[in-house]
């Protein structure tokens, strides 16, 4: 997750000025609370608690996913680069989808 924050930081350096309180920001933010609510989510010890936590990542992720095709259309940075973003976070993905299945609410 951390790998994918950073790229995320890194290719949204990139972006037009005039994007900075739109979706540079907007893409950072949901980036980052991929990792946060994560982390959140296992410093609490209730199942119901956690699983929630890990649901609010899952769908910030999807958020940024969005975020990173609507910027690739856009131009802001080349399909290679969303490539690779995209593949990170499809892996992350997985991975909090499994945890989430395997939570028992």
């Amino acid at each position: 997750m951390d790998e994918y924050v950073h790229l995320v930081y890194n290719l949204t350096r990139r972006f037009p000025r005039e994007e900075l309180y739109g979706v540079t920001s907007q893409l950072r933010r949901s980036a980052m609370s991929v990792v946060l609510n994560y982390i959140e989510g296992y410093a609490r010890l209730r199942k119901k608690v956690h699983k929630n936590f890990l649901e609010i990542s899952y769908g910030s992720l999807k958020e940024s996913k969005y975020l990173l095709n609507f910027s690739m259309k856009e131009n802001f940075f080349l399909e290679s680069d969303y490539l690779t973003a995209m593949k990170l976070a499809d892996d992350i993905g997985a991975m909090l989808w499994g945890i989430i299945k395997n939570i028992e609410a």
